[in-house]
């Protein structure tokens, strides 16, 4: 047992092939539903998975900003490879994941620019707080509107949208 252990230790890095099961893969973005939920093909093939973005609230398609949100999303990850980092799995079952483009955060960007906020649960801002923060000073996207409706209130209120 010890010197299979050893063998295994031994492998080059190299010799690792990604699985889409894998908490971290590079993938494809091959549809996105809104500015935090959308679907990925893993590189090393496998099936379509559907992720959300963890650490960020966006705009509902039907809410104001919803649109821009999406397609905001669809500029940064569209045509280029994805590195997706699973954290955990919601109620839903949909991956929470974080997303980085060429090493950098998508949900870090799409909140400095206005287009999300950043997640809070109780009393916690977040962990975009500190880019939402510079977003509203500067009334980037979303923030610059003083009275932008996150998405949990409109929910609450409207419902949730209606799929196309």
């Amino acid at each position: 047992m010890l010197f299979v252990a050893g063998a295994v230790a031994a492998e080059p890095r190299t010799a690792h092939r990604e699985r889409a099961s894998d908490p971290v893969y590079v993938a494809e973005v091959t549809r996105i539903f809104d500015g935090d939920t959308l679907w990925v093909r893993p590189a090393a093939g496998g099936r379509y998975r559907k992720l959300r973005i963890e650490g960020i609230d966006a705009p509902e398609i039907c809410q104001a900003g919803g649109v821009a949100s999406r397609d905001a999303l669809e500029r940064m990850v569209r045509g280029v490879p994805v590195t997706v980092e699973v954290r955990r799995h919601d109620k839903y079952g949909r991956a929470l994941a974080r997303l980085r483009v060429e090493g950098q955060d998508v949900a870090a960007r799409l909140v400095s620019e206005g287009h999300a906020w950043s997640y809070r649960w109780q009393r916690n801002q977040g962990p975009y707080a500190r880019e939402e923060g510079l977003a509203r000073r500067e009334r980037r996207g979303l923030f610059a509107e003083a009275e932008a409706e996150p998405p949990r209130q409109f929910r609450q209120r409207h419902g949730p949208c209606r799929q196309p």
